[in-house]
């Protein structure tokens, strides 16, 4: 029986076939991958998926880039035909003991197929088969934009995210990490364990759907209730917080850190450490009420003394007193001492190019710890493998392989 090459996962014993490309689909089967599921990524015969050829520059010899290898990352990969008769047939064989399928095509295509949910339920009743989309699926409500293709920028901008975000209240801003993907890319594998959870308490697999546009909506709750309770159309809020004060980020000498006063008791250390501790008990300013009706006031009171001084004396005066961080650049984050001991940025083997780092996963447990053991696979590097272990002869793996129906 195949298996992860994570060994110690809480997810081991799970089966994923994941047909889906790009981030938002990719990143939801890594986080069940670095859990120790044994995911396997199933890609076009020609090209696999596009994000091979990302970020590859001319001339260089590599079967895959950064973007590839960074959420592809502990998978076993086959390529595999769909679009012949032969290659559905084979999909169809493989879902027989698999726990999970994830897809994120546009709306209709592996219905047009022959291989929709409900026909591969058939052949599984268990199957647990999610999907990401840009805007949902048609079976649990169809939206009135299905059929538009979507990426990250798009979610960020329709879900809300775009709206409340810039540097003054007309500039919207894209946040810069692919988010719109990311977010959706969560709620999925938390949406496939739960079901995954009913299908073994019951036998019952299900359809698990997540919109992008939904995804993104339910992270900026905030603004939901604030339109709801008090009519307010909240908009971009530039480095501060509309509800707290100070809140966001200041001025270093060498750069920028971030400081928060959630409470009124932060507020007082951080006008002791400023030297100005009667700005604690001031009554313009002792109250957070007080002070973010006087949010440009109290950020340039505070901004004036954090521009005197480096990040590093910053954080020798406020690290470990008051919420503080100092804003990082990527060097700097190769440099924390924090992303090593947390094992943030593991190595992996880069074929054609030695040993890289990749970012880690951040969920921790005690028992059965995951983590990154393997590097993207080759295309097709495990066809052989999985169909082995599917109950497929070599005589018939070398009969698709001649069709050209995997590689």
């Amino acid at each position: 029986m195949i298996s992860s090459p994570v060994r110690n996962g809480a997810l081991k014993d799970l089966k994923v076939l994941d047909l889906t490309m790009m981030l938002a689909g990719p990143y939801a089967t890594m986080l069940l991958a670095d859990q120790g599921a044994t995911v396997i990524k199933i890609e076009p015969v020609r090209g696999g998926d596009m994000t091979r050829t990302v970020n590859l520059k001319s001339g260089q010899d590599m079967p895959f880039g950064g973007y590839f290898q960074s959420v592809n990352r502990n998978k076993l990969s086959i390529a595999l035909d769909l679009k012949s008769e032969t290659g559905k047939d084979v999909l169809r064989r493989l879902v027989r003991d698999a726990d999970v399928l994830v897809e994120n095509y546009r709306v209709g295509v592996m219905d047009r197929l022959g291989l929709s949910y409900e026909s591969l339920a058939l052949i599984n009743p268990r199957l647990v088969y999610a999907s990401i989309r840009g805007f949902g699926d048609p079976r649990t409500g169809k939206s009135p934009y299905a059929e538009w293709p979507a990426f990250d920028v798009i979610a960020q901008a329709m879900g809300g995210i775009m709206g409340i975000t810039g540097p003054d209240r007309n500039t919207p801003l894209k946040i810069g990490p692919g988010v719109g993907d990311i977010i959706p890319a969560m709620l999925t594998a938390f949406g496939i364990l739960a079901a995954v959870r009913h299908a073994e308490k019951t036998g019952e697999g299900q359809y698990v759907d997540v919109g992008m546009y939904d995804a993104i909506l339910a992270v900026c709750e905030r603004i939901v209730y604030q339109h709801s309770y008090d009519g307010v159309i909240p908009g971009p809020e530039g480095n501060a917080h509309p509800l707290l004060c100070p809140f966001g980020l200041f001025p270093a000498k060498d750069g920028w850190v971030s400081i928060a006063c959630p409470q009124d008791h932060f507020w007082k250390i951080l006008a002791e450490s400023m030297g100005r501790p009667e700005l604690g008990e001031d009554e313009r300013y002792a109250l957070n009420a007080a002070r973010v009706a006087r949010n440009a006031e109290v950020v340039e009171l505070v901004s004036a003394w954090t521009r005197t001084l480096t990040k590093k004396e910053l954080a020798g005066c406020l690290g470990g007193k008051i919420p503080f961080g100092p804003v990082n650049n990527v060097a700097d984050i190769f440099n924390d001492p924090h992303t090593a001991v947390r094992e943030m940025l593991p190595e992996v083997e880069q074929p054609g190019r030695g040993n890289v780092r990749i970012a880690g996963t951040p969920v921790r447990m005690s028992r059965t710890k995951g983590g990154v053991a393997r590097r993207g696979a080759l295309l097709g590097e495990d066809t052989d493998l999985v169909l082995q272990d599917a109950g497929f002869s070599t005589q018939e793996i070398e009969a698709l392989r001649q069709a050209g129906v995997v590689r």
